[in-house]
């Protein structure tokens, strides 16, 4: 995933790393398909023309992912209530069309 927040632009790179994902998915915890599951929306939007291997995986990465209950770190709750003094409207721990979460927003 640090890969895509990066905006590494080689789509081969995520081709590899999933399809080498295939021969460990017997072994793959949920943090591990919710990984893949952020990979696979960056992998969409980034190069939508293209297939990625995973794509019949995609009802297990996405449970994977949506089941992690949200757990704001002290440093974003601080951050929350600073803009809340500020009166800059946010929405905490939005989660975008595309499926991705976000800390905070301005949807």
């Amino acid at each position: 995933w640090a890969f895509a927040c990066v905006d590494w632009k080689d789509p081969q790179f995520f081709v590899a790393l999933a399809e080498a994902s295939t021969q460990r998915m017997s072994s793959m915890t949920d943090e591990g398909f919710s990984q893949l599951y952020l990979v696979l929306l960056h992998f969409r939007l980034a190069w939508p023309d293209l297939s990625f291997p995973l794509s019949h995986c995609l009802r297990r990465l996405q449970s994977a992912y949506q089941s992690k209950e949200p757990r704001p770190s002290l440093l974003q709750r601080d951050v929350a209530a600073t803009l809340d003094r500020l009166h800059w409207a946010h929405v905490d721990e939005h989660v975008t069309a595309e499926g991705i979460s976000l800390d905070m927003a301005q949807p």
